[in-house]
């Protein structure tokens, strides 16, 4: 296993957020995250980041505490969480995943260029390098993201919703990125909102309701059980089957 969260706890003004939350992940696995609106889902994936104080528990990467190797970690945020009029050009956003390689205030190196540029070409947006950021259309930016990710050469990656408010090619570039991450051993965890399409792509998912109602494959989590655990009732698949 690449990845090891054991009894994670978090609170939030004496509130209950995440309850000795335990699971593992391996690398070239794509780990869906699904569940309620306020079931977690987002507060366990800042938690694995650091990015929100933790009561208890442990997070591990390659067996050692994630914080001292944040290189070697990807995040893209929710698009709600981002500042799109922040005048920054397409170009700038995806260097910034290189931050870490050459440092502040030092001219990026070639290979970082080169990097970029490659990252950009694939998701499809290197013509629209010299743009800023808000010119461009929701599953345009949510690209120059996914680029960014990939700029930063990380082993594992943590996306929030990456699906929501984006057109059909660009859903479709992102699970073409996605294969291609697992194929080359990368760990990829997704929160989606929707039952959607996006469930058949996972290896596995984690069901999540403060606490983990069911972590397995498709079958074993979306029961009928499970679901009225997590949701409170029934809910329609995008199937049209109702659990």
């Amino acid at each position: 296993m690449v990845l090891e969260v054991e009894n994670l706890n978090v609170n939030y003004r004496e509130t209950t957020a995440l309850e000795k939350v335990s699971f593992s992940a391996s690398p070239g696995e794509m780990v869906g995250i699904i569940g309620p609106n306020g079931g977690g889902k987002s507060t366990l994936v800042k938690a694995i980041l650091g990015l929100v104080p933790i009561e208890g528990g442990i997070v591990k990467f390659r067996d050692r505490a994630i914080k001292k190797q944040m290189r070697s970690v990807a995040y893209v945020p929710q698009r709600a969480q981002i500042d799109w009029d922040y005048p920054i050009t397409v170009w700038n956003v995806v260097m910034m995943a290189r931050t870490l390689h050459t440092k502040w205030l030092r001219k990026p190196s070639r290979e970082s260029q080169q990097i970029v540029k490659s990252a950009l070409e694939r998701v499809g947006m290197f013509k629209w390098h010299s743009r800023q950021i808000g010119e461009l259309s929701g599953g345009q930016q949510q690209r120059v993201f996914l680029a960014r990710a990939l700029a930063q050469q990380a082993e594992l990656f943590l996306f929030d919703e990456p699906f929501s408010g984006v057109d059909k090619a660009t859903e479709s570039v992102m699970y073409d990125v996605f294969a291609e991450l697992k194929q080359n051993g990368k760990l990829l965890m997704v929160i989606t909102h929707d039952l959607g399409t996006s469930l058949t792509k996972c290896d596995s998912l984690l069901l999540l309701n403060k606490q983990i109602i069911a972590n397995g494959s498709f079958k074993q989590v979306i029961t009928a059980e499970n679901i009225q655990k997590a949701y409170g009732g029934s809910v329609l698949l995008f199937t049209g089957e109702e659990v």
